[in-house]
């Protein structure tokens, strides 16, 4: 039995979409912190997202791999923000498992599409 490299991707896509909407609305619905404008916030934290995005959306490896670099550096702050937040520990183990999605998924949609391209 062999797996489509569709599955994996889906799994990524996934992850992608959910931890897009979980960092738009972390800091402005989900979380009442003011101690930064909101707009700086969802520039930082949403921008690295967004520049793979297209190419990832069209399945073009290089921004596969890129995306799967850029989502561990959400990994790393979703475990900070679990293990030192005081507040939105919910939030945070959902990035760090929105962001071990991504990078499995696409690490096993490389893996599988490899032979096909």
């Amino acid at each position: 039995m062999t797996i489509s490299p569709d599955v994996p991707y889906r799994i990524a896509v996934a992850g992608f979409l959910g931890l897009f909407a979980l960092l738009m609305l972390w800091p402005t619905v989900l979380s009442n912190n003011n101690t930064f404008p909101v707009a700086i916030i969802l520039i930082v934290t949403v921008s690295p997202l967004m520049l793979p995005m297209r190419g990832f959306l069209a399945r073009r490896r290089t921004s596969c791999v890129w995306l799967a670099y850029v989502s561990l550096f959400y990994f790393i702050h979703g475990c900070l923000e679990t293990f030192a937040g005081n507040d939105g520990k919910l939030y945070a183990v959902m990035e760090t498992l929105l962001s071990l999605m991504i990078f499995f998924g696409v690490l096993f949609y490389l893996r599988l599409s490899r032979n096909l391209h």
